[in-house]
């Protein structure tokens, strides 16, 4: 892709920051490195738009001094610089900086799943307000570009189009205003995703599956109608809908696919990435008589829950509920609840103050799924600060529903993933809230970067999502420390982005087997008289082919010794191997 020139000390930060960049983990505070959280709660403390530009500009210099920094990171600083450039009404050198943006994006694919088309757009917009029409014509081509390489079409493509035709008009360029009409009403018709009739294969080298999320946000719409940018980070209203989610076929199980420049991927390609393709909002009634419908059709009467963490988007959040549907071959309903989390590694405290008046909601979403779903079961994945949500939702509803042990619990698995809560306050609150469950499960992680910032930022108290000597134990839930799936910065994500975890997740949904009863979970300590806590061990399962023989085993609930063989018997090549997983998946049946 072939960006444009700007002045040349945009050109001399967007190289600079390019050289050697990496996915590189974010330094603990201890080190007097260059830390987003901590960066973040300064930039909040300064009221003047001038001296938050000259933070912005003193952390893009620390960055730049850095070997590896971070291109997140990097990215959501240009970011907040942006915004606050529009708010200074210096809209020229904003437009300007989202195209370097896109720029450095394109870039650093490897590390960054960034909607470069939703930057090209914008920086577009600006230039046709401030009558840089050339500018904004290459600025739209080169979105045109970025959406075809992507194997975009119909209504996506034909709006650039229009675009490009309005500002041909306005440039008096009548044959290219002709051409680009003609062209947005033919490109409606056209074969693809999200193409009126389009089909599931994206073009000749593979083909790619939808999955379809229903959702809930209190997030605002941002006004776009580009489906990976639907929805921002300001607050809203309770809104329903269905986000469709396409998962190519040669995707690995815990992976979010993103285009690669090392494998000279320049745009999203369904047949190769897991793409956000459709965002359809709809009424509340129209919402549950649509999920009654579907559980009609379903083997299992059952949904999840899936709520996401700080620093998340809509869109990322989307992909991650429809990779956790499609790795689990789950049989019930996959369900997003979106809170407004800004997206931004440098908007901690943002998200702070948002996510508690969103826990309000939750409660009121899940009381309501449980109603009018038709949902028999309902189980719930929080994450990272989506637990303060959580947390919340569920005392409000425990305290609501002091029913007899007869009529509850009212949720099935519950699992608390690396959640950035208060570890005294999460055990309280699950006194009360332990009930309306049928098991709640604790995943921490003594690698967790940004709960170990988080500690920091509220007075070295310790999260309950940190792994290690003062990991919680509790007889209220199961604590699972995962510590040995990864260390680096990813390892906030770890509970989704190793199938390990999926597969642990997947058992518990299948027959509710004890922590003892799974596979690689060994006792890890117990204090005095305090439960047992359990610690992962990486590589004593093979956790792919369990991952796969209990996305089977899921469409039976209750299966006989001989059920369970002849599915092991169709998924193990290793024959040495058909006794040792008999016996490990009758032992979660009880048998």
């Amino acid at each position: 892709m072939h960006f444009l020139v700007y002045p040349l000390s945009l050109l001399m930060l967007i190289a600079s920051l390019t050289v050697s960049l990496a996915q590189a983990p974010v330094p603990d505070t201890g080190t007097g490195a260059f830390n987003p959280l901590v960066f973040g709660l300064q930039l909040a403390q300064e009221p003047d738009p001038q001296q938050r530009l000259q933070l912005i500009d003193g952390a893009l210099d620390r960055l730049q001094a850095q070997t590896d920094p971070d291109p997140k990171v990097v990215l959501d600083l240009l970011q907040e610089k942006v915004d606050l450039l529009l708010e200074l009404g210096k809209t020229g050198e904003a437009a300007g900086l989202l195209a370097g943006m896109a720029s450095f994006a394109d870039k650093n694919r490897d590390a960054l799943d960034v909607n470069i088309a939703a930057l090209l757009h914008k920086a577009a917009e600006l230039n046709e307000q401030n009558g840089n029409l050339r500018q904004a014509s290459r600025l739209l081509e080169q979105e045109l570009e970025e959406r075809r390489s992507g194997m975009q079409f119909g209504e996506t493509v034909a709006r650039v189009m229009n675009d490009l035709a309005r500002v041909a008009q306005k440039r008096g360029n009548t044959k290219a205003f002709q051409q680009y009409t003609t062209s947005a009403e033919t490109v409606l018709t056209m074969d693809g995703p999200g193409a009126p009739g389009g089909t599931k294969a994206a073009n000749n080298e593979g083909g790619f599956r939808e999955v379809e999320i229903y959702y809930a946000t209190d997030r605002a719409r941002s006004g776009s109608s580009d489906p990976g940018e639907y929805y921002g980070y300001d607050r809203g209203q309770l809104e329903y809908g269905v986000v469709t989610v396409s998962i190519p076929d040669i995707h690995v199980p815990g992976a979010i696919e993103a285009p690669s420049i090392w494998r000279l991927e320049f745009g999203p390609d369904a047949s190769k990435h897991v793409m956000v393709q459709r965002v359809e909002p709809k009424d509340v009634s129209a919402f549950y008589a649509r999920m009654n419908e579907d559980l009609e059709k379903h083997s299992s009467k059952e949904a999840f829950v899936f709520i996401h963490g700080y620093n998340v988007t809509f869109d990322a959040a989307a992909k991650r509920a429809g990779q956790l549907a499609y790795d689990m071959n789950y049989a019930g309903l996959p369900i997003l609840y979106s809170w407004p989390s800004a997206g931004k590694t440098t908007r901690y405290i943002g998200d702070e103050a948002v996510v508690r008046l969103s826990g309000r909601r939750l409660a009121r979403f899940l009381e309501e799924l449980r109603q009018k779903s038709g949902a028999e079961t309902i189980h719930i994945v929080a994450h990272s600060m989506g637990n303060r949500a959580l947390t919340d939702a569920l005392e409000i509803l425990a305290l609501k529903n002091t029913g007899t042990p007869a009529e509850l619990p009212l949720f099935g698995q519950i699992f608390f993933a690396a959640p950035d809560v208060d570890a005294d306050l999460f055990a309280e609150m699950a006194k009360t809230f332990h009930p309306v469950a049928q098991r709640l499960t604790l995943y921490t992680s003594e690698e967790d970067w940004a709960l170990k910032t988080s500690k920091e930022l509220h007075g070295s108290a310790t999260r309950a999502g940190l792994g290690g000597d003062k990991q919680l134990a509790s007889s209220d839930f199961d604590t699972i420390d995962m510590t040995g799936l990864g260390t680096d910065m990813l390892s906030h994500s770890y509970f989704a982005d190793d199938s390990s975890a999926l597969a642990d997740m997947l058992a518990l949904l299948w027959r509710n087997p004890a922590p003892g009863k799974r596979c690689g979970l060994a006792p890890h300590k117990s204090d005095g008289d305090k439960p047992t806590t359990w610690r992962y061990m990486k590589d004593v399962c093979h956790d792919r082919d369990l991952l796969a023989l209990l996305a089977q085993l899921r469409g039976y609930p209750h299966p006989d010794p001989a059920t369970i063989r002849k599915v092991v018997e169709a998924n193990v090549s290793d024959k040495d191997q058909i006794s040792q997983w008999e016996t490990l998946l009758l032992g979660m049946t009880g048998q």
